[in-house]
This record gives C-alpha cells, structure tokens and sequence, in this order.
C-alpha cells in the first residue's frame, strides 16, 4: 500500500483553501465574512479553518486584504 488508509485530505488546509480560492476568484474582491458564507455554501467549514485557509493563501502571495478591509485575489 502505498497511502495509509487512516490520511483525509479533505481535512486538511490544502485542500478547503481549493474553496477559499475557487470563491474569491469567481467575485476578485469581496467582505471576508461574506467570502466565508459563500464558501460555505459549496464547503461546510468552520471559522477557525477558514482562517488559516486566508492565511496560506496569503503566504502563497494568492488574496491579500485590502485598505477596505476587503480580501483581493491577487493578479
């Protein structure tokens, strides 16, 4: 076997912050707690995950937050 069956990948930052991503590009800018609805509507996730969602997606240079408050895709 090469993969342990005991490893979810759909708990894992890498994989919720596909949604984050896949949201923000559909609007380019938006509030976070409506970037937060939004995901939650094609991904059931908690506050605190998608937290660190907008986090390594800010690391990987993909959102950054605005002067507004707002989080912008990156270009």
């Amino acid at each position: 076997m090469l993969i342990p069956d005991n490893i979810h990948p759909e708990q894992t930052i890498y994989f919720n912050g596909a949604f984050v991503l896949k949201t923000i590009q559909k609007h380019r800018m938006m509030d976070m707690l409506e970037l937060y609805v939004q995901t939650r509507s094609e991904r059931n996730m908690t506050m605190p995950v998608f937290m660190l969602c907008i986090d390594w997606l800010y690391l990987l240079n993909l959102v950054t937050l605005n002067d507004k408050g707002m989080v912008e895709l990156c270009s």
